[in-house]
């Protein structure tokens, strides 16, 4: 026997064992790709749907702004409605009318415009209110020029009380301009001789 116990040569390999089974390590099969196809296209169509989502809302809230601005323009031009004058009763120089509610002028200059609106009953609900609209022309936009209150206590029974709004201004006029007397309720004047009137003269 040969003692390897102090020799350089190296001892033998170890033979394997024939019952112990040695692992083999395979590399782990790659997902395919194809199966990250339906989860990007849930995920861009969910973003696609919120896009979608919040464009219509944003539509709908600025059209519900804008019908109820117009509503409640429409409303206020419906409180207010236009005096009808007696032009038989009229003295007119260099004023024309039109359609019995607008006074026309017929030469530019510097007028003095006056109001008196008297009124006989009251509403709770509305202020008493006299407004001098003008226009440029007959299609022209109608903006407020003057006007006037005055205070009438409808709750109070007995004695009919009266209450009048008076009001008068120089106004530059130009050829062609329109003025015109409102009012809230027609059916709250008194439409006796001299309580309700308007007119101007050129200064």
């Amino acid at each position: 026997m040969i003692n390897t116990y102090h020799t350089s040569v190296a001892p033998p390999p170890v033979p394997p064992r024939l019952n112990r089974s040695t692992p083999v390590l395979f590399p782990a099969p790659l997902a395919p790709q194809g199966h990250n196809r339906p989860l990007i296209r849930f995920l861009v169509g969910v973003v696609v749907l919120h896009l979608l989502m919040s464009v219509a809302g944003f539509i709908y809230l600025y059209q519900t702004a804008a019908s109820l601005l117009s509503e409640k323009q429409e409303n206020s031009y419906r409180t207010l409605a236009r005096m009808v004058w007696d032009m038989t009763r009229s003295v007119q120089k260099n004023i024309n009318y039109y359609r019995k509610s607008w006074l026309t002028i017929q030469q530019p200059g510097d007028y003095y415009v006056y109001s008196r609106v008297t009124f006989s009953k009251g509403d709770p609900k509305i202020p008493l209110a006299s407004i001098v609209k003008l226009r440029k022309n007959e299609t022209g936009k109608e903006t407020t020029v003057m006007q006037a209150y005055c205070n009438l206590d409808s709750t109070s029974s007995g004695t009919p009380r009266l209450c009048t709004a008076t009001q008068g201004e120089v106004l530059p006029l130009e050829k062609g301009n329109q003025l015109s007397v409102w009012v809230q309720n027609i059916s709250l004047v008194n439409l006796e001789d001299g309580a309700t009137t308007f007119g101007m003269y050129k200064l």
